[in-house]
C-alpha cells in the first residue's frame, strides 16, 4: 500500500476524470525501430513493466495507432488483460499508416477507421482519451470535429484532445465545439521542458483559458535532462539523441541547465531527472507528464520526479535559466494599465 500511495494525482483540464501524475508511454513497445528510435520492450519486458507501474500507482498509459509501426497498441491490449476497468488508455491518430493518400490526417475516413482500428488491437471497447495527433493542411476543422463526436455519441471514446496544434487553431476548434454543441476537448498533449518552454507564450495561456489540460510529451528532452550526455561525453552508449534527435533545444544551453538542476538534485538527494519532473509538474497547465522507458530501472528516477516538491526559490531558478524571449505582441502586455493591472491581482 506504502508503493502505490507515492503518486498523486490530478484532474485532466476541467474534465471530471483523475489522472495520475505520470502517464507511461509506450513508444518504445515492440521490435527493431522507428526512424532511429530503437524499441526496448517485446511482450514479456511491457507486461512487467506495465504491472510495476501499475502497483506504484500510475493509471494512465499513452499510445498511437503508429507506435511501434503498430506493435505498441497491441502489446499494450495485451499486457492489461484482466486490469482494463482499472487503468485508462489514450491512443492518437493522424501519421500514415499505409500506402493509399487517404491512409493519414484528421479526415473523418481515417479517424473514425483508425480509432476503431485501435480498440480491436487494445482489445478494449472504448478509449478513455482519443487525441488527434497532429493538425494536416487540407481537412476542415468542422470535418474533424464531428468524426470525434460521433466516436464520443458512438460510446467509442469518453474524452477527446489534440496533440501538436498550433494555439490559434487549437482555440478555434474549441470555439466550434461551443458553437455545434459538441463534446470539449479537455486536453492537449505538447512537448514542454526546462530546454523547450515555447508553449508558454501562446499555447499555455489559451490552455489555461478554456480548461485544457496539458499531457506532456518528452519532459526530458529525449533524455538530455537526464545528465547521461556532457561536454565530454556527447554521444554516451545507448543515447537516444544518437540515432533520434527533433533538434527541439539548444545543447549548449542544455549543459548549463543539467549542471544547475544536477545541484538542484543534490540538495533533495534525487536526480536531475526528478527535477526537470518536479518543475513541470510545479506548472498549472500541466496535468500529467508522460515518462518513455528504455530500462526498467529508469521508472524510479521517474517516480521520485513525482514525489519531489521544488521550493518557489529553486523553480524560480531553473526558470530564469531558459526563460523563454517575449514576442510581439505579448510585449505589449507590459503596455497594460498598471491600475488594472492591480485589481486582477488583488482579485485572485
Amino acid at each position: 500500500m506504502g508503493e502505490i500511495n507515492r503518486m498523486k494525482y490530478k484532474q485532466l483540464g476541467n474534465s471530471g476524470l483523475v489522472v495520475s501524475e505520470l502517464t507511461l508511454g509506450t513508444m518504445t513497445f515492440g521490435e527493431g525501430d522507428f526512424y532511429g528510435l530503437k524499441f526496448s520492450f517485446d511482450q514479456k519486458g511491457a507486461t512487467e513493466l506495465i504491472a510495476t507501474a501499475i502497483d506504484k500507482g500510475i493509471n494512465f498509459f499513452d499510445t498511437a495507432d503508429g507506435y511501434g509501426n503498430g506493435q505498441s497498441e497491441e502489446i499494450l491490449g495485451k499486457a492489461l488483460a484482466g486490469k482494463r476497468k482499472d487503468v485508462l488508455i489514450a491512443s492518437k491518430a493522424c501519421f500514415r499508416t499505409g500506402p493509399q493518400v487517404f491512409n493519414a490526417g484528421v479526415n473523418a475516413k481515417h479517424l473514425i477507421e483508425q480509432c476503431e482500428n485501435s480498440l480491436k488491437k487494445l482489445q478494449t471497447d472504448y478509449l478513455d482519451v482519443f487525441l488527434l495527433h497532429n493538425e494536416d493542411p487540407i481537412t476542415p476543422v468542422d470535418e474533424s470535429l464531428k468524426a470525434v463526436e460521433n466516436l464520443v455519441q458512438r460510446g467509442l471514446i469518453r474524452y477527446a484532445g489534440f496533440s501538436n496544434y498550433q494555439a490559434w487553431k487549437a482555440a478555434t476548434m474549441i470555439q466550434r465545439q461551443k458553437d455545434l454543441h459538441y463534446s470539449p476537448f479537455i486536453t492537449s498533449q505538447m512537448h514542454y521542458s526546462i530546454l523547450n518552454r515555447e508553449v508558454e507564450s501562446e499555447f499555455v495561456p489559451m490552455s489555461l483559458h478554456h480548461g485544457v489540460g496539458m499531457m506532456v510529451w518528452s519532459p526530458l528532452s529525449s533524455g538530455f535532462l537526464t545528465g547521461k550526455y556532457t561536454r565530454s561525453n556527447p554521444q554516451p552508449e545507448d543515447g537516444r539523441l544518437n540515432s533520434f534527435d527533433l533538434g527541439l533545444f539548444d545543447r549548449e544551453l542544455g549543459y548549463t541547465v543539467v549542471d544547475a538542476i544536477t545541484e538542484i538534485g543534490k540538495a533533495h538527494n534525487t536526480t536531475p531527472t526528478a527535477v526537470a519532473i518536479a518543475w513541470l509538474l510545479s506548472k498549472k497547465v500541466v496535468s500529467t507528464v508522460i515518462v518513455g522507458i528504455s530500462k526498467m530501472q529508469q521508472l524510479e528516477s521517474n517516480l521520485q520526479g513525482a514525489e519531489l516538491e521544488l521550493s518557489t526559490a529553486e523553480i524560480a531558478a531553473i526558470d530564469a535559466l531558459t526563460q523563454p524571449v517575449v514576442r510581439y505582441p505579448a510585449t505589449f502586455a507590459g503596455l497594460q494599465d498598471q491600475e488594472l493591472v492591480k485589481a486582477r491581482n488583488n482579485s485572485v
